[in-house]
């Protein structure tokens, strides 16, 4: 019995010990909104530290044990701009549009978008402020390959705040993300790209909780709950043209 006892210890220890350090037993939302938003910058600055472009502009992650990496420049020493709401944006050199292809990308456009999306939570880890509990977005990269059309993060239609039910569902804000659509408008968009050319994505958009739902209540895609969450975005933008009446 003493044998199995000791087994069952080491076991638990080998485990605490391989956990990550991004995995949390349970998380206990602050009190104060203003915790959270100092939660998000760390675990927000801490990302960009530990992050970097690869050739095609993907966000990857530093490695400890290989060293191809290791001229790469970390997220944080890139040209970074800050809104402010907070949002973070960051264009990748050599992937913008020539300002001859170059379309703006305005209020309630109609964009044509590729890349990755993910939404974390930033909390403390045993005095540590970590990003955790990641879950994807949006993936047009590692799934379907094809751009995805007129995301209702980025401009929700008339129709459907029409058709709404409720006070809260009636407003813009119940399904756009403010910081992406605020950031994603310092960008410009190429001229109709069509769907299956390969990407070369333009560049991140980190938007912290207070700037995406915080904790108004929200449309919850995916079937999931976006309290408290902030997001990072990794993308390109294939197309943008004005909406037309009969398309609102």
């Amino acid at each position: 019995m003493k044998k199995i006892f000791l087994y069952i210890l080491a076991g638990s220890l080998c485990f605490s010990a391989c956990k990550k350090d991004d995995e949390l037993d349970y998380y206990v939302e602050p009190e104060d909104i203003n915790v959270q938003n100092s939660y998000d910058e760390q675990a927000i600055n801490k990302f960009m530290d530990e992050n970097y472009l690869d050739v095609q502009g993907n966000i990857k992650p530093f490695s400890a044990t290989d060293t191809a990496d290791d001229k790469e420049k970390k997220l944080s020493a890139l040209d970074v701009k800050r809104l402010p709401s907070g949002t973070i944006y960051i264009m990748r050199n050599g992937a913008q549009p020539a300002p001859t292809d170059a379309q703006p990308i305005l209020e309630g456009n109609i964009i044509k978008i590729m890349g990755r999306g993910y939404s974390y939570l930033a909390a403390d880890n045993n005095g540590s402020v970590v990003f955790t509990a990641k879950s994807a977005f949006l993936n047009t990269i590692d799934g379907s390959t094809l751009p995805l059309i007129d995301p209702m993060y980025y401009h929700v239609k008339k129709s459907v705040l029409d058709k709404a039910t409720t006070t809260a569902a009636q407003q813009p804000g119940y399904y756009e993300i403010a910081g992406f659509k605020e950031a994603l408008q310092k960008f410009s968009s190429f001229n109709d790209l069509p769907s299956e050319t390969p990407y070369n994505l333009q560049g991140v958009i980190i938007v912290p909780s207070k700037a995406a739902f915080a904790r108004n209540a929200h449309y919850q895609y995916l079937g999931q709950t976006y309290r408290n969450k902030s997001f990072v975005f990794n993308f390109q933008i294939y197309g943008s043209k004005t909406r037309t009446p009969d398309q609102d």
